[in-house]
């Protein structure tokens, strides 16, 4: 039985590889050039570094745009643009039949992760690796195709595997270790090549820059019974568990702690969570170490990099993010000023949830978050992922949140809390096709976004939506 699965999967890698293969080779018969149009979250952002870096060496021109959501207008600007090949980049799987449509001039690739419209295409070259029995969604991220296609470009592209690894975590495909082998293989190659150290440590946020007291304070993975989300009750346990916490009257960062001392952090959380959690030892877990940069830097944590590419994405300034990816460093001096402009919206986005968590709709299973224009648009998702990990809300509730866009539309996102078979993105079209507008992503994180005269009129749909798939839920 293994000996089956073995060779099913080598047959699925293997279709897989053929058609990166294709891809490149029809990609370097062409001349023009080429415009990149990728997704503005640290998978887009990794993917475009990628991209960009790989055509650099090939002395490819070149022109990069980043977008939320591939819109109608998008698609008239690009049949306009001066370029004869057009790389979409962490989208476009869902708009193939329009992609056809509207940029039948253009040569189109396609190199996505994303599910797949029910279209046959016939004038684009289309890579994902749903297409071969993978789940895009799980087992490799749109930076993820990017590195084995530029890899099979130019072997020396070996040399960005870490960045393809930085939009796998963004997209949250680490979870204490990579699952699949296609990201395993890119592991390896960031492993080989020096970039990535891998240890064994305390699975959680902030280990390079946040002072031990807020590490414990905001961790919600592992969650701490009694600990997290308490100022007071982070530096109680600090002084229960007897550890030098402190370096020149300030508290340490976790990676500052001595080894025993890091073992009675761990010990007293294990004990913490005894009772209380269904695997209270499940707090140690794989940390991903950039061995280029420097300690108490943001980039030097793999996790902490991937946060940061979506705040300069979220901010409206996806070239900084880029651009740290390319080892640039004026980039990354201001993606550290960025990264703490993000880090306030934020604050004021949950400053603003609390002081009017009343208003909202509040359904059975579901909750819908309208904060018009009082939540910057590029950061209502990130929003929902804050509330969704917060314990706010019930296992299993469905959050959408929405925001006003500068251009008159509504940017709309969803998310579940906890673990759910409920399919986000089934969901959000679902809604879609009954109102009009854009929508996509994944079974466990989807977006749209709509005009704002269909505002109220998605409100209503989602409503009747959400109540019957939760009931769907609730009776399996």
């Amino acid at each position: 039985m293994k000996e089956v699965k073995l060779n099913y999967w080598l047959n699925k890698m293997e279709k897989f590889l053929n058609k990166i293969k294709e891809g490149v080779a029809k990609f370097k018969k062409l001349n023009g050039i080429v415009k990149i149009v990728t997704h503005l979250d640290a998978d887009g952002l990794s993917s475009g570094a990628i991209i960009v870096k790989a055509l650099m060496r090939e002395n490819i021109k070149f022109s990069l745009t980043t977008v939320r959501l591939l819109e109608d207008g998008i698609f008239e600007e690009l049949s306009r643009e001066n370029c004869e090949i057009i790389l979409f980049l962490d989208l476009g799987s869902g708009s193939l039949s329009k992609i056809e449509e509207k940029l039948k001039d253009k040569e189109v690739f396609v190199l996505d992760h994303h599910k797949i419209e029910n279209y046959k295409a016939k004038n684009l070259f289309l890579i994902n690796p749903n297409l071969f029995g993978f789940d895009g969604g799980f087992d490799i991220s749109s930076s993820g195709v990017c590195y084995y296609f530029a890899k099979c470009m130019n072997s020396k592209n070996q040399d960005m595997a870490h960045i393809a690894l930085l939009g796998a975590i963004g997209d949250m495909q680490e979870n204490n270790g990579f699952k699949s082998e296609l990201n395993n293989y890119i592991l390896e190659d960031a492993i080989n090549e020096g970039k990535i150290e891998v240890k064994v440590g305390l699975r959680m946020f902030g280990m390079q820059t946040r002072p031990i007291n807020k590490v414990l304070e905001y961790s919600t993975d592992p969650y701490i019974p009694g600990v997290t989300g308490s100022e007071e009750a982070a530096k109680r346990f600090i002084e229960e568990i007897r550890i030098d916490a402190k370096l020149n009257g300030k508290y340490k960062k976790l990676f500052q702690l001595e080894k025993e001392d890091m073992k009675r952090l761990v010990t007293g959380i294990i004990l913490k969570r005894l009772g209380s959690e269904e695997n209270p030892d499940d707090v140690l877990g794989s940390i991903y170490i950039l061995t280029g940069e420097v300690d108490e830097n943001p980039m030097k944590d793999a996790k902490e990099f991937a946060t940061l590419l979506n705040s300069c994405g979220r901010m409206n300034m996806p070239s900084i993010g880029i651009g740290c990816c390319l080892n640039d460093e004026k980039s990354k001096e201001d993606a550290l000023v960025l990264l703490n402009n993000y880090k306030r919206e934020i604050i004021n986005a949950l400053d603003w949830y609390y002081k009017n968590k009343e208003n909202f709709v509040d359904g059975k299973g579901y909750v819908i978050i309208n904060a018009e224009d009082n939540v910057r648009d590029t950061l209502i998702g990130t929003l929902g992922s804050i509330l969704s990990n917060s314990n706010v809300f019930n296992a299993g509730t469905v959050l959408i949140t929405m925001a006003y866009t500068i251009d008159g539309g509504v940017k709309i996102s969803s998310r579940v809390v906890g673990k759910s078979d409920i399919d986000l993105r089934q969901v959000m079209s679902d809604i879609i096709d009954n109102i009009g507008g854009v929508c996509g992503g994944h079974k466990q994180a989807a977006g749209a976004l709509i005009g704002q005269d269909k505002e109220e009129e998605f409100v209503k749909v989602a409503k009747n939506v959400l109540g019957r798939v939760v009931l769907e839920e609730t009776v399996k």
